[in-house]
């Protein structure tokens, strides 16, 4: 009897972790029908997963939320400034660092961000395409309010609790060295990099080794990442973070923006959220010493695309396209481009829920067999977008850049295919616009504040239960379950306002939108607090998604069902329906506390 149980709950288990790591959607105008549909769904979904829920027992490594300690924490400047400091000046160091270990042809490392049935479930890396990077940045202005590091990771996601230990291991090596006001490290969310949450491995494996493990609390169940390749990640990000605070110089900042338009953003989010979300924000660092490479801070939001999924195109005896493929994605080739010009390359990507890039403008009918090619051409103008902001069209025509920013000898050769082949080119500064930058005041002020957040789903409790992600999960009461987590505010002078939230963030949370409304969400109700920009009270407020942790979809309460169809799949990975509202209560209080 209890191996048959055991079966059971080992299939429908797989199941629905199978589920959770695949996109259904459905696009539809909401409706009091469809309403009644997402409620019977998300009933059957809950149950059911609840059902299997109450078979475990709560994890050893479950903790009561009084005996919680909040270690390796680092809240930001004790004080904001509304003015430079005496003698204020930038200061600011640069550092990347490769995360592809030297093994990974002889040891079995997998994929972190799709599992698709092509391959029997399966992620395990077979070839190398690019590269899966880690970019830091060590910034200070002056004041002495201490220097505030941030690292920016090729991959799905970071927890919190792996974040603590790159953390714990770089105040190591520091020693007495810098004050740290802030150790920050945001995901690019690249689904074609080693897993790093636990969630992409060898999935119906794991979850069976780890079933009677979870039963019967007789031995500890594997954890959901490498512990091999996290320690090795642990070593390479803080060595990189140490280089870029060794390196830290003075310089000058300006700010520019841009619209870039909706044909470089593809909208797959939720029918009921209005916002999208199109600028590119850049912030340039210019050292003094004229010998020395600036340093671009660039923002936009949009999902890498699965560079790895399988295409019929076969490269070499070594690289049958499998869809196994590791790639850093675009924000690789967009580093890259940007190297090519003598620039280093800071990338934070934005509020980026359903928001995916667009290939549309830039494939431009080019013969592509790997889909690493289209995040190539995807990167590589978001690069030339980037650096040409505030050029003119005859600048990037006859500049400096021109080799790089409008090659002649390469556009001939494109038109030429298509002309040849058919289809259509665009080239990306056609109607090309210039905008101004201006100066950044020496003022750099930053706030983070620990969160605490219901645990609701019963996927994710589960998914706790069996240990597949590296989250300290809190007991607050019977059956009630809480993680702590992180947000930020920060101030780049008094020209740019970010918000630093830990997930993939509906963009109408920032910006407003629909589904913040009665009419247009699940609930029929309202959301119960305005976006982020007006509490803010700046129209121009960013969002650094997947910042300091990697909790899932950051979901409007009054829209979250766990249905899984109808537009609501990105529930299930979510931690509940109150996530968003306590994220939101929190930057409130920052607000009110620090923004003026």
């Amino acid at each position: 009897m209890k191996k048959k149980l055991l079966s059971i709950v080992s299939v429908v288990l797989v199941v629905s972790m199978v589920f959770g790591m695949t996109s259904i959607t459905a696009s539809a105008e909401q409706s009091a029908g469809k309403r009644a549909g997402s409620a019977v769904l998300g009933g059957i979904v809950t149950a059911l997963l609840g059902g299997i829920n109450a078979v475990f027992p709560d994890a050893k490594s479950f903790i009561d939320k009084k005996d919680f300690k909040n270690d390796t924490f680092y809240g930001g400047t004790e004080e904001f400034l509304d003015e430079p400091a005496e003698n204020a000046a930038w200061k600011l160091g640069y550092a990347n660092t490769s995360l592809v270990p030297d093994d990974w042809k002889s040891y079995t490392y997998y994929l972190g961000g799709y599992i698709v049935i092509e391959n029997l479930f399966t992620n395990n890396i077979d070839y190398v395409i690019d590269d899966m990077k880690a970019r830091v940045i060590a910034i200070e202005d002056g004041s002495g309010r201490g220097v505030s590091v941030f690292a920016t990771i090729d991959c799905i996601g970071m927890t919190n609790s792996d974040i603590k230990q790159i953390r714990r291991a770089l105040v190591e090596k520091a020693g007495d060295k810098y004050d740290f006001a802030a150790i920050n490290v945001e995901s690019t969310h690249a689904h074609s990099c080693i897993d790093t949450e636990g969630l992409w491995t060898n999935l119906f494996a794991k979850v069976i080794k780890n079933i009677p493990k979870a039963l019967t609390h007789i031995g500890t169940p594997e954890p959901g990442t490498d512990e091999k390749y996290m320690t090795l990640l642990y070593d390479r990000v803080s060595d990189a973070m140490l280089e870029a605070c060794d390196s830290m110089v003075t310089g000058t900042m300006t700010y520019a923006r841009k619209d870039i338009g909706e044909q470089y953003f593809s909208n797959k989010n939720r029918s009921s959220a209005s916002a999208l979300m199109t600028d590119m924000v850049r912030l340039a660092f210019t050292p003094d010493d004229e010998t020395l490479a600036p340093t671009y801070i660039i923002n936009i939001a949009a999902h890498p695309d699965v560079a790895g999924l399988a295409t019929d195109f076969v490269l070499d005896k070594e690289a049958v396209n499998t869809g196994r493929q590791l790639s850093g994605e675009y924000p690789y080739y967009m580093g890259e481009t940007l190297a090519e010009a003598g620039v280093n390359c800071m990338f934070f990507n934005g509020a980026i829920a359903g928001i995916y890039i667009a290939r549309g403008a830039t494939n431009d009918s080019q013969p592509q067999y790997w889909r690493a090619e289209q995040s190539a051409r995807y990167g590589q103008e978001m690069a030339k977008i980037a650096l040409a902001m505030t050029m003119t069209l005859d600048e990037i025509k006859t500049g400096d850049l021109k080799d790089i920013l409008y090659n002649e000898e390469t556009i001939k050769k494109e038109m030429d295919y298509v002309a040849e082949n058919g289809g259509e080119y665009t080239l990306w500064c056609e109607g090309w616009e210039p905008v101004e930058e201006v100066d950044v005041d020496p003022i750099f002020n930053i706030v983070i504040k620990e969160v605490f957040v219901p645990v609701t789903n019963p996927f994710i409790i589960l998914a706790g239960k069996l240990n597949l992600a590296n989250y300290k999960v809190l007991k607050s009461g019977f059956k009630k379950y809480e993680i702590c987590t992180e947000v930020g505010y920060v101030e780049f002078g008094r020209q740019l306002k970010v918000v630093m939230m830990p997930g993939e963030v509906v963009q109408d949370l920032v910006v407003g939108g629909t589904s913040l409304t009665a009419e247009d969400s699940y609930s029929g109700k309202a959301f119960a607090y305005p976006p982020l920009t007006e509490i803010f009270g700046d129209e121009d407020l960013i969002c650094f998604g997947l910042s300091n942790d990697a909790i899932g979809y950051i979901v409007p309460d009054n829209d979250y069902c766990m249905c899984i169809a109808f537009d609501h799949y990105q529930e299930l990975i979510s931690l509940g329906g109150s996530v968003a509202s306590a994220i939101v209560k929190t930057l409130s209080e920052i607000a009110s506390e620090y923004a003026e």
